[in-house]
């Protein structure tokens, strides 16, 4: 008979997520736990983290997180963004050497500012201009990833479990008023250092658990407003639809999960609020291509908060917890038990439903 961790998880990847409502900052060390519990969802090809607030001191600036495969190229990136953005510090990202991460790339990290004189010559605005650059980036440069842009945040990934990845990091070291966490468990790619989760674009960032059979028209659908899909899996595509919705169409978080997990045909026809009927054609008719079809569960993070959402089938397991100030969400209730003992109202959202958790107006540590 074979045992547990022989078998291949068809419910696998294993995503958790933690957040203050006052802005309190947690140690990494929180969500490092929260993943332990859910070793076998995970297959050691992939594993990350996000923290939000975990920069105070450079809260203004862009962090580019960046993966190099050698020095030379580290030198012609550096060159590029010397003439895009003032570098106001840069240094490697500080890692510990362990047995279960190997092969790492060059890890760096830039605190930037978007250089003035050349946005205003190339009529962008600030987050346009950091989005094309970081796509350029991706795009044009072989052996130079930036795997993350926005500011006050930072996503730390890796070929490995997670509770590796987060030890590889030193992300004890680190406080932040929010957290994600994802352990990989790849079905139609490969495990490589940029192909792990969370995927990210500016302050944007998405784990996910699950497949995407309708990768193929998204991607299609996204890549015509510039967007460049390169890094080898469909969670990818999530990320910059997100973008797209929230700071492109300018759509809110509730729109946004209407887009992407839609209600079936029969149920927006049964609606009794009229209003709300007809937005729900509109978003349905005018963002079809944008429905993501196949099971899966995400949790989306922002400067401020985050939002978790199932398939409109719920084929893929999310639970909620809270305790004080926090919220939890994970996979499994005994990763939330991980982070928070004394978790309560632990529930699961209905298919569709979208949890949207925010940090309290007023409370300055993310701005």
């Amino acid at each position: 008979m074979k045992k547990e961790g022989q078998i291949r998880i068809p419910s696998g990847c294993a995503i958790a997520a933690v957040i203050s409502k006052e802005g309190n900052r947690m140690s990494g060390e929180m969500i490092i736990d929260s993943m332990k519990p859910m070793h076998e969802r995970s297959n050691g090809l992939g594993g990350g983290f996000t923290g939000y607030g975990i920069y105070p001191q450079y809260k203004d600036f862009y962090a580019f997180h960046m993966f190099y495969d050698c020095r030379t190229t580290r030198k012609k990136c550096e060159s590029f963004l010397k003439e895009h953005f003032e570098i106001i510090h840069s240094e490697l990202i500080p890692t510990c050497k362990i047995p279960t991460i190997t092969d790492e790339p060059i890890i760096w990290r830039y605190f930037v500012d978007p250089l003035k004189s050349v946005m205003t010559t190339m009529q962008l605005d600030e987050k346009e201009f950091v989005a094309r650059t970081v796509m350029k980036i991706n795009t044009d440069m072989p052996g130079a990833h930036v795997f993350s842009s926005g500011k006050n945040m930072g996503t730390f990934k890796a070929v490995g479990f997670p509770e590796d990845v987060g030890v590889f990091y030193k992300l004890e070291e680190y406080e932040g008023y929010s957290w994600i966490a994802h352990g990989r468990y790849p079905t139609n790619t490969p495990g490589w250092w940029g192909g792990a989760h969370p995927f990210t674009l500016l302050d944007y960032s998405i784990v996910h658990n699950g497949e995407i059979s309708s990768y193929d028209a998204n991607r299609r659908f996204i890549e015509m407003f510039g967007y460049k899909c390169t890094l080898q899996t469909d969670t990818e595509v999530i990320t910059y639809m997100m973008d797209y919705l929230l700071r492109v169409q300018e759509l809110t978080l509730e729109e946004v999960a209407n887009v992407i997990a839609a209600p079936f045909w029969s149920t927006i026809s049964t609606e009794s609020n009229l209003e709300l009927r007809d937005k729900l054609k509109y978003l349905r008719t005018i963002f079809s291509s944008l429905l993501i079809t196949g099971p899966f569960s995400i949790v989306f993070g922002f400067n401020g908060g985050l939002m978790a959402l199932n398939d409109r089938l719920k084929l893929r397991s999310m639970v909620v917890g809270e305790k004080d100030d926090k919220v939890l969400i994970a996979s499994e209730e005994a990763a939330i038990r991980m982070m928070e003992p004394h978790a309560e109202n632990i529930w699961a959202p209905d298919g569709g439903e979208p949890v949207i958790v925010k940090v309290k107006e007023g409370v300055n540590e993310w701005a």
